[in-house]
């Protein structure tokens, strides 16, 4: 009788793997492969709609405890307005703690040096003088920043009929704008030295004039 022909994929009662067979076991699965992306954009739209809803919950929460008042919302800091005028009051200032530019905008020639020579006499630390375009019905402007509003105070007392007006400006220094209606400056000996505030408004037609 003869011999059946050995069965070479067994080996002692086991079966014997082939190299097909091992690549088949680790090569991956064409259909799986596939699906990776497919399960990324899934999980990727899952999540974008999870944040989505998390953020109307989260949005509809603020706005009602908002409404309710169990939050409130700082209120935004108002800026100073440079037009106001400062209600403040100011002791006279030594002059020469002063720094003074003269400005001369009546467009009358030598203005400027004049009155600023007699400003350094007067002991003020006269820093710039010169010319500037500036249409005015005070008979000067006094400009400074908020530092500098003791010293324009001061100033002001030596030019009547000027008006005060702010910049911002950081430092303490001060601009005396000399404008077509300016005559002098007040008499050392009638200035006013007490505290006051500053003027802001224009003086009336009727007026006194300075005190020459």
């Amino acid at each position: 009788m003869p011999r059946k022909p050995k069965d070479l994929t067994v080996y002692h009662g086991h079966r014997v793997v082939s190299g097909p067979d091992l690549r088949s076991q680790f090569e991956p699965d064409p259909d799986e492969a596939e699906n990776v992306p497919r399960m990324r954009r899934r999980i990727l739209h899952g999540a974008m709609i999870a944040l989505l809803v998390a953020i109307v919950v989260f949005g509809a929460g603020a706005a009602w405890a908002i409404l309710s008042g169990y939050i409130k919302l700082p209120e935004p800091a108002t800026a100073p307005s440079l037009a106001a005028c400062p209600s403040g009051t100011y002791d006279y200032l030594p002059p020469e703690q002063t720094t003074v530019n003269v400005l001369n905008a009546a467009g009358r020639e030598g203005l400027a040096r004049q009155v600023a020579d007699e400003l350094a006499k007067r002991r003020f630390r006269v820093l710039a003088v010169d010319n500037e375009k500036f249409s005015t019905a005070a008979t000067a402007v006094v400009r400074s920043g908020s530092a500098g509003e003791a010293a324009a105070f001061t100033l002001q007392r030596h030019v009547p009929g000027s008006v005060f007006v702010r910049d911002p400006r950081a430092d303490d220094s001060v601009d005396l704008l000399l404008g077509p209606a300016f005559t002098g400056l007040a008499a050392p000996k009638v200035v006013d030295q007490t505290p006051g505030t500053l003027n802001c408004e224009l003086p009336s037609p009727t007026a006194t004039p300075p005190v020459r």
